[in-house]
């Protein structure tokens, strides 16, 4: 897996010379059309606001040598359909595409964020979702690359994670709910970010990042049926041919280096989990210039991952 690497410094720089001026005032798409972001609004019966009833996706466009291109755009689109299709709120996935592409034109992101939401608004209230207007939207912001970020510090939540036999683990809105409990639990008690775990002691996932371990100089990830299907997980499966399986957290503990990774994270090394503190992480930087190149189209065999804007 060594190699020899552009530093994410020097690629910023390069990009950051042919980056497009943004426009005067930020863009978002709504139900097809762009309009200025702060001009949206939404009303108070909206569906969404009270039950949760929309999915979202976070997907990111990097600047390469080509232009900016969007990571992974039809696997994440597939996985918002799916969301979609369990409240039978309309979503197509093909416009949503074009939407993401116009907008990241029309702001001028290269390195950009980027959060389509589809949800349902205004109607009556309950929570039947016949007769609430469908919407959608996508948002885009200019972001940089946090791949040399601080190490986190998780902390064992006591919250669980939403079994997946009573709530499907995709990007449903509602489910978050779930997340924000953990995330303010570990951080009143000084951590970072938290860490699900299940009754029988297995990790799940972080609150919106999913886990890998290195021990020996063997890579695992790993897989619980209540834990995203994250897309960086299998950009990274299948990268590196890392094993997948239950992990119990005791043998997490006991790993030479732990990270978690999301579209959002990226390859996120983690120094702490409760009292145990990592060493180095060599294993987690290696993959982290690994995935810095792939994003950035740096690495032929995986240019058919980039959609250009």
């Amino acid at each position: 897996m060594s190699a020899t690497v552009t530093p994410i410094a020097e690629a910023q720089a390069r990009h950051a010379a042919s980056a497009q001026p943004a426009p005067a005032q930020t863009l978002s798409w709504f139900d097809g059309a762009l309009v200025p972001a702060e001009e949206l609004t939404a009303g108070l019966t909206t569906h969404a606001m009270h039950y949760g009833s929309g999915v979202f996706e976070g997907i990111r466009a990097y600047a390469t040598d080509d232009g900016a291109a969007v990571f992974r755009l039809p696997e994440h689109l597939e996985r918002m359909r799916k969301g979609a299709e369990m409240f039978g709120l309309p979503f197509d996935a093909a416009q949503c595409a074009l939407a993401t592409l116009e907008t990241l034109r029309a702001n001028g992101h290269r390195d950009a964020y980027i959060r389509p939401l589809a949800w349902f608004g205004e109607g009556s209230f309950g929570l039947d979702v016949e007769g609430h207007v469908p919407h959608m939207m996508v948002a885009t912001t200019a972001t940089h690359v946090h791949l040399n970020g601080s190490r986190a510090r998780l902390g064992v939540g006591s919250w669980r994670r939403n079994p997946a036999d009573s709530l499907p683990p995709l990007k449903l809105c509602g489910g978050y709910v779930n997340s924000i409990l953990a995330k303010r639990e570990a951080k009143a008690r000084g951590f970072d970010e938290a860490l699900f775990t299940d009754r029988e002691n297995n990790v799940v996932e972080c609150t919106g990042a999913n886990v890998f371990m290195v021990r020996d100089g063997r890579l695992t990830a790993v897989e619980h049926r209540d834990a995203l299907p994250g897309i960086t997980r299998d950009t990274l499966l299948q990268l590196t041919g890392a094993e997948s399986r239950r992990v119990p957290l005791s043998e997490l503990l006991d790993a030479d280096e732990v990270f978690a990774c999301g579209t959002a994270a990226e390859v996120a090394p983690v120094a702490q989990i409760e009292e145990r503190v990592y060493g180095d992480n060599p294993v987690t930087r290696e993959l982290q210039a690994l995935y810095a190149r792939v994003v950035r189209g740096q690495e032929p065999a995986w240019r058919h991952w980039l959609t250009a804007v």
